[in-house]
């Protein structure tokens, strides 16, 4: 294709994806699901799984193979600037009041799932389950583990938003949990892809990077942003070039160090100046929450077009169930008594520990890591898939089920009999 078609390609495919993404998240809300569900949908809708198998395959006409590369590059911006505005909003104030209960749920957000992920690996290396062709050892169970102790934070912070719960306690404490483990995670699974096979880079070469990464914010750009904010720079015209850049950039170091650019654009979010009592400015807040949501369904589309159901049969159910039931056991049940026991109620503990369970497109991104280091082969990858999937359309549901957040009622007529129902 001419230069001049693939940009009418990228253009017939990106409108096509919007739109189908706007349809299939207006039903998600009707059937009570967040409406990130549906834009996860419609990627794996469009691919090979679904609209890939009708005759004269219609998707290769909507989105033709030449313009995925470029619908991928625009995905990738939206998700920077999407999760720059999520940092930029965290509540750095409550975080802090909030220190014990992150702390507990961070942890076992991580030990428990990679406790039970080397156990559910080791058990399927000795059934002959392993992934074909795939490393030999421990490196399955490894990567198993840190497979499990995903979370979705675009898809966490898109449910927190849609339900109402950003600026409470248990979304900020999930969003904050969550961004602490999948920094955590993605370091783990760099290990992991490190031990199956040639490393571009020493793990202690990393950890240095990415320590000189972390100084170079708070020391420069930090500094830099607060010179700029006490100049009016971020309130007049020149708004809008130093904070799409500071995303950007700070999503391409993270990249180039071995991470994914989601963690670098939330950082610089978190490192933006608020007002003294630690509130964001409601102004740069509206501006990058528009910013960053615009474009955002391409890259659910992008990202879920390798997605391929077709290759599981009935023999796999039993390794499926397993998958699950120890997937939602080691979110839910770890985070959920994890934050119960850093000080926070059971109503709001329930509502943590949903909000971990939901994995959503960026495990299918370590998937993809996995599947193209040799880590897994097609059926292990779309039985992981499913997982994903499943436990974030389980999340809407769950929260509920746990009727969060609870509806006022008048002070001036006593509660109704619903009202009185203590919740689980």
């Amino acid at each position: 294709m001419t230069g001049d078609r693939i940009a009418a390609g990228v253009l017939a495919a990106t409108g096509t994806v919007v739109a189908l993404a706007a349809l299939l998240s207006a039903v998600a809300r009707r059937i009570g699901q967040p409406p990130v569900l549906g834009q996860v949908i419609a990627g794996i809708a469009l691919g090979p799984s679904l609209l890939g198998q009708l005759p004269s395959d219609p998707s290769a006409r909507l989105v033709p193979d030449e313009t995925l590369p470029y619908l991928a590059v625009l995905g990738q911006v939206a998700l920077v600037l999407f999760m720059f505005s999520v940092g930029y909003e965290l509540d750095t104030a409550l975080l802090r009041r909030q220190g014990a209960a992150v702390t507990a749920v961070s942890l076992a957000a991580l030990a428990v799932p990679l406790l039970v992920g080397v156990g559910l690996g080791v058990l399927v290396l000795h059934l002959g389950e392993a992934p074909a062709g795939g490393p030999q050892g421990w490196v399955f169970p490894l990567y198993l583990a840190v497979a499990l102790s995903i979370t979705a934070m675009p898809v966490l912070s898109s449910i927190i938003r849609d339900k109402g719960l950003a600026g409470t306690v248990p979304g900020t404490v999930a969003t904050a949990s969550a961004a602490l483990t999948d920094v955590v995670g993605w370091l783990l699974l760099a290990g992991v892809v490190a031990l199956a096979g040639p490393a571009a880079r020493r793990p202690a070469e990393l950890m240095a990077l990415l320590l000189c990464y972390l100084l170079a914010m708070l020391v420069l750009a930090r500094p830099a942003l607060r010179i700029t904010v006490r100049a009016g720079g971020l309130r007049d015209g020149l708004r809008d070039g130093p904070l799409v850049a500071l995303a950007l950039l700070s999503g391409w170091a993270t990249t180039a160090l071995g991470l994914h650019a989601v963690f670098g654009a939330f950082l610089a979010g978190l490192l933006m100046p608020r007002r003294p009592d630690g509130t964001p400015d409601p102004e740069l807040r509206s501006w990058t929450e528009r910013t960053g949501g615009l474009l955002l369904p391409v890259f659910f589309i992008a990202t879920g077009w390798s997605v391929d159901i077709r290759g599981l049969d009935g023999g796999d159910v039993p390794l499926l169930a397993a998958l699950l039931v120890s997937a939602v056991a080691v979110k839910l049940g770890g985070c959920t008594l994890a934050a119960r026991l850093g000080g926070r109620p059971w109503r709001e503990s329930l509502v943590i520990g949903a909000l971990m369970n939901t994995r959503g497109l960026t495990e299918l991104i370590a998937l993809n890591v996995g599947k193209q280091a040799g880590l897994l082969d097609d059926r292990w990858y779309t039985l992981l898939v499913c997982v994903a999937v499943v436990t974030t359309a389980m999340t809407g549901p769950l929260l509920s089920w746990i009727r969060w957040p609870v509806p006022p009622r008048e002070p001036d007529r006593p509660p109704t009999a619903v009202e009185r129902i203590p919740g689980p």
